[in-house]
């Protein structure tokens, strides 16, 4: 039987809650402006998400420009994933203490700064620090995102900015490579990695003064809890130690795994010290009664489970056109587009249908994202070096593309549908490390079992594609086989309030 408006526990930011005092959860906005605040967050995603995918296409220049060792060109990329992903958290609950527009604007400050620093690196050591800065900056802003979004929009219509939410993550993450490839075309390879940064700070400037006049600013209804130091200390060492392993170049079995077993154990600690903050009446870094809500921690691991296949498939395609098909970077990403295409339109339309359709978007559309990537890798597998790899790869790509903007928005809204808007910043946090995680991960196991089918069959790329494709559709398949039990046995039981009642439950706007 679905629960009614009485059954729901009240907001915990609201008069009527229990626990946190901060910010208000609801911001009435006229809708004028609310398009605008909103154009504003997707483009702050935009920006942060872009970061990860379009330097990759560049790594080859820096590596030559200033003389990167494997180590360091590994660092200049992966460091960004790991900064990002380790102040996710923490960002999420500043913004949900302190205001997510003032955390918000800090965040985009500090991006532009640093893209500046980046673009002018002079070597090495300095590209990795200011790296590793860009991460932490990216990290400050992307939980703000999801938490305004979920701030600005009621329930029924949630949907709908989430779903050019998703669009934007599937854009930014296919799109890079192509206007990688485009901008080293247009500057040439000597310098043409300095302008991957430098022609972006005028839109990162444009956001920044747009984010400070346009944001809603939180209302703050009490004084606001004090900070879980040890909770964030803990946290980020478990997740620090989680990630460096997969974040590490070279085979699995050279891997330091010990140092993901040492941060799974830390990730326990930290959920017996949580409980142990919450029990003593304080507020906790991450409200583990996020977690009793099954629509909410099936959507993580889904999110994970997703993100970590179909981003690991841009490193393998990439190496192979361009290594094993001698394609230059813009037409080996140009090879991708209807991946992008087709997850940026469903990224849309599944956020306008999400409440009428439901749990079945996210079921068939992890389907379609496994199935795609599968055929993908047998259509690769099987072609000669001559063949026309844009016509071969064009529709599997297109309906893994499919699958993945169904899954993106519709998850996501369908995972926070539950939370107080209050606590929209630090859900989205936990929500988005795992998605971190997820793409560390699905980065990792695609490169490896690509590079290790390399060398074992004496550079047989198109043996190498295929089976690091594979792997990034057994990781889709992972979130299918997630998503079918975890969200239709929610269904069965019936505990679920529909998205009207849910309205309901939130205060009177």
């Amino acid at each position: 039987m679905a629960k009614t408006p009485e059954d729901l526990p009240a907001p915990r930011d609201t008069p009527g809650g229990k626990g946190r005092p901060g910010f208000s959860d609801t911001t009435e906005l006229p809708p004028g402006r609310r398009t605008q605040a909103l154009a504003v967050c997707i483009a702050a995603a935009f920006l942060t998400l872009l970061d990860v995918s379009i330097v990759t296409t560049a790594l080859p220049s820096m590596e030559h420009h200033l003389n990167l060792s494997s180590s360091e060109a590994t660092w200049s990329i992966a460091g960004y994933t790991l900064t990002f992903g380790l102040v996710l958290i923490p960002s999420g609950r500043l913004g949900d203490e302190f205001g997510r527009r003032k955390v918000f604007v800090i965040g985009m400050a500090l991006f532009t700064v640093t893209g500046v620093l980046c673009g002018a690196a002079p070597d090495a050591t300095w590209l990795v620090a200011s790296r590793l800065a860009r991460g932490v900056a990216a990290g400050l802003v992307a939980p703000q995102v999801v938490g305004l979004l979920h701030q600005m929009y009621p329930p029924r219509e949630r949907g709908h900015a989430f779903g050019y939410y998703g669009a934007t993550v599937s854009l930014s993450t296919a799109v890079g490579p192509l206007l990688g490839g485009v901008i080293l075309q247009g500057f040439g390879t000597a310098d043409g990695w300095r302008w991957i940064f430098f022609l972006f700070i005028p839109l990162d400037l444009v956001a920044l003064v747009l984010a400070a006049r346009l944001l809603p600013e939180g209302r703050r209804t009490e004084r606001p809890g004090s900070l879980d130091l040890v909770g964030m200390l803990v946290l980020g060492v478990a997740v620090t130690a989680v990630m460096l392993p997969l974040l590490q170049s070279g085979d699995w079995a050279d891997r330091r795994w010990w140092l993901a077993w040492c941060g799974l154990v830390l990730l326990a600690v930290f959920v017996l010290w949580e409980r142990s903050v919450a029990r003593s009446e304080r507020q906790p870094l991450v409200d583990l009664n996020l977690f009793r809500e099954r629509t909410y921690w099936v959507g993580a691991l889904v999110a994970a489970a997703l993100y970590g296949g179909f981003t690991g498939i841009f490193i393998v395609l990439s190496q192979f056109l361009q290594q094993g098909m001698h394609y230059s970077p813009l037409k080996a990403s140009l090879c991708t587009v209807l991946f992008t295409v087709g997850s940026a339109v469903c990224g849309v339309i599944s956020g306008r249908v999400v409440h009428r359709v439901g749990r079945p978007l996210v079921i068939v559309g992890s389907a379609l994202t496994a199935m795609g990537l599968a055929a993908t890798a047998l259509m690769v597998g099987r072609s000669s070096v001559g063949d026309n790899m844009f016509v071969v790869m064009a529709l599997p790509l297109l309906v893994a593309g499919c699958g993945a903007g169904c899954v993106i928005a519709s998850n996501q809204t369908l995972a926070l549908q539950l939370v107080p808007r209050g606590e929209g910043s630090s859900a989205a946090g936990v929500y988005q490390t795992g998605m971190k995680i997820g793409t560390s991960l699905g980065t990792a196991l695609a490169s490896s079992l690509y590079f290790g089918q390399l060398l074992a069959t004496h550079r047989d790329f198109a043996a190498a594609a295929r089976t690091g494709l594979l792997g990034a559709a057994a990781l889709a398949a992972v979130a299918f086989l997630v998503a079918l039990p975890g969200l239709t046995l929610r269904g069965r039981q019936g505990t679920e309030p529909m998205v009207g009642v849910v309205e309901e439950a939130e205060p009177a706007r």
